[in-house]
């Protein structure tokens, strides 16, 4: 499995930015694995951001960005998308996207993992 993140950017606060993440699977279909997205700011831990199952009907998202962000999948392209609407400047961090085969969202395991974007939200 091969992930490619992209979308990132400079941006000032209340802004907005999608993200995207193209996967590349071999074996089995691209609706099979739950997708998640990761953040990782300067001198902090990775934390969880946002996850969606493989059909895509269900989602979760770290306390700090629901009602701001959007986990989305379009399955036939192969690619999870992450709308962060009303950006904060403690929203800048290089995100990185990640996908589990099978499983529940609620877990935070994840086998393959993308290069990550930089999204940096100015005050």
């Amino acid at each position: 499995v091969q992930l490619q993140a992209s979308g990132g950017g400079l941006v000032q606060a209340g802004d907005s930015l999608r993200l995207s993440c193209a996967a590349s699977v071999s074996g089995r279909s691209f609706s099979s694995y739950v997708m998640g997205w990761f953040r990782q700011a300067p001198g902090k831990e990775r934390e969880f951001v946002a996850a969606i199952n493989s059909s895509g009907f269900r989602k979760d998202y770290i306390d700090s960005v629901k009602g701001r962000f959007t986990i989305s999948r379009d399955n036939a392209k192969g690619t999870v998308y992450l709308q962060m609407n009303s950006l904060k400047p403690e929203d800048t961090a290089v995100y990185y996207c990640a996908c589990r085969y099978g499983g529940s969202i609620n877990s935070r395991e994840y086998a393959f993992w993308g290069q990550g974007t930089q999204v940096t939200v100015s005050s």
